[in-house]
């Protein structure tokens, strides 16, 4: 019961504000008020966790028996960090969000449904339910783009909305596939896991799990389905573009995880290598286009496929460890050690991208401009700014003591037993994504003073007391999985563990 309040609590705000016709100012208040509520739920649902206790907090209701389909929800030490990641970072845009945004109260309720969307998402144990919940996600992203963004709104959304929405109809196929095959079918997630469809005909799973790899790639985004990414980002504005970078595109990552690892082990296996590779793709490729790009919102984004690749890369490690890793003992200890900082990555992502946004929102604010040549020199007039900015850009860069080293520092320790040419090569990927962020820092923080036309430059304002709060939190969670991993390690690590006995079984 408790799961299901959390999750559905958000999207029932959401519907009162709207059909009470709730006052913009007011509204904007409500959808802090409830994302708080949101944020104390997941923290009781923390406490109470057992992280070696499996599949916890499951709730399962009859919805559409001749499939055997049902409303079924819990929280594993994979799924809670992540639901964790999305309270917090709506928390956050909430409280951005009292900079009195245009139409407030639809502003508010569609991201109290957005947000429902997300959290459901990661606490889906049925594949409809998974389907419904992502799919979703994607007809509110749409909505907050093209309602709320900035330059060509209505074009980038819509190509995010086509691009991401083919990619589920991949999806669902890919379902549709494990359902085929199950004995007896079934779309329930945990029965699939107990019982793998298509064991005996490992041609018929691999195509299964092609679909889910392309349907889950598009919406993560690697290379090459990464396209509709920069446009979505620069147009979003910037609370959007912290929820689309830090919790939908980890609704991929976290569907690897808990779907196509769990039930396709042994095409996993097989197509391990590939999935690597297709991982370090994205981590060089990401980083490369960043490198080049003149508008900062565009570089955070192109990041973000930096990112994801080496999620993917710690997660194809482990079906190439479980297949030939040699001594099965060490292997089973690197891919855990693998599938553990995928995890950490997802939320680490989540929560620096998300402030990295919200930083590039003060730009916006500022000056209704991202471009690099028409700033510089801001840290002669915003410390503030300049400070978590520096902050941000430096744990995006996997500076030791903050999040980002944690968790790649665990991908790679992992993953080089099973693919140790594949990591030398991405470790690169580190050296150009610290060249891009140090760059950043010096073109915005550095040098003469520079400001768009009609900017007063000596009257630029530094962060506001709504802004400090709103991107803060976010650092401050970085900063204490960096310096106390364990917290983060302690919940993650034994339900790592439990999916690479999955995939090796």
């Amino acid at each position: 019961m408790l799961l299901t309040v959390l999750v559905l609590l958000p999207a029932a705000a959401g519907l009162v504000l709207v059909a009470a016709r709730v006052p913009g100012r007011a509204a904007a208040w409500a959808w802090l008020a409830t994302s708080s509520a949101v944020v104390a739920l997941v923290a009781w649902t923390w406490w109470g966790l057992d992280p070696a206790g499996g599949i916890q907090y499951d709730v399962k209701v009859r919805w559409i028996p001749t499939v055997d389909a049902s409303y079924h929800v819990g929280v594993d030490g994979l799924s809670l960090p992540l639901l964790a990641l999305t309270a917090v970072l709506f928390w956050c845009c909430a409280i951005w969000s009292l900079r009195r945004p245009e139409r407030a109260r639809s502003h508010a309720a569609l991201f109290l449904l957005l947000e429902t969307t997300c959290l459901g998402t990661f606490a889906a144990l049925d594949l409809i339910l998974f389907f419904l919940f992502f799919d979703l996600s994607i007809v509110a992203m749409y909505f907050v783009i093209a309602g709320w963004g900035h330059g060509d709104r209505q074009r980038s959304a819509l190509k995010f909305f086509l691009y991401t929405f083919v990619g589920s109809l991949a999806l669902l196929l890919g379902f549709i596939g494990l359902f085929l095959g199950s004995t007896p079918r079934t779309f329930d997630i945990v029965r699939l896991t107990e019982d793998p469809p298509w064991q005996d005909a490992p041609g018929t799973a691999s195509l299964v799990l092609l679909a889910l790899f392309v349907g889950l790639a598009v919406k993560t985004p690697v290379f090459p389905f990464h396209t509709w990414l920069p446009p979505a980002h620069t147009d979003a504005p910037a609370e959007g573009s912290a929820v689309l970078a830090g919790v939908l595109l980890k609704l991929g990552t976290f569907g690897f995880v808990r779907i196509a690892m769990a039930t396709l082990p042994d095409a996993w296996q097989r197509w391990g290598t590939w999935i690597v590779v297709v991982g370090v793709v994205s981590v060089l490729w990401g980083a490369l286009v960043a490198l080049a790009q003149t508008d900062v919102k565009r570089m955070i984004a192109y990041t973000s496929v930096n990112h994801m690749g080496y999620v993917l890369i710690g997660l194809g490690a482990v079906g190439v460890l479980a297949r030939d890793g040699g001594d099965a003992a060490d292997a089973t200890r690197s891919a855990g050690v693998a599938a553990t900082g995928a995890v950490v990555q997802m939320v680490s992502h989540g929560l620096l991208t998300g402030a990295l946004f919200l930083v590039a929102g003060v730009l916006w604010s500022r000056g209704r401009s991202y471009s690099f040549s028409q700033w510089g020199g801001l840290a002669h007039v915003m410390p503030g700014f300049s400070t978590v900015l520096a902050v941000a850009a430096f744990g995006s860069l996997g500076l030791p003591g903050l999040s980002g080293f944690v968790a790649e520092f665990q991908i790679f320790a992992g993953s080089i037993a099973g693919a140790p040419v594949a990591v030398a090569v991405a470790v690169l990927g580190i050296l150009l994504t610290a060249g891009l962020f140090l760059r950043t820092l010096g073109r915005l923080l550095t040098g003469n003073l520079a400001v768009p036309d009609g900017v007063d430059a000596r009257g630029l304002r530094d962060m506001t007391a709504t802004e400090r709060l709103a991107i803060v939190p976010l650092l401050a969670l970085s900063v204490a999985v960096g310096l106390l991993p364990w917290l983060l390690l302690d919940v993650v690590g034994p339900a790592a563990d439990a999916l690479v006995a999955l995939v090796a079984r």
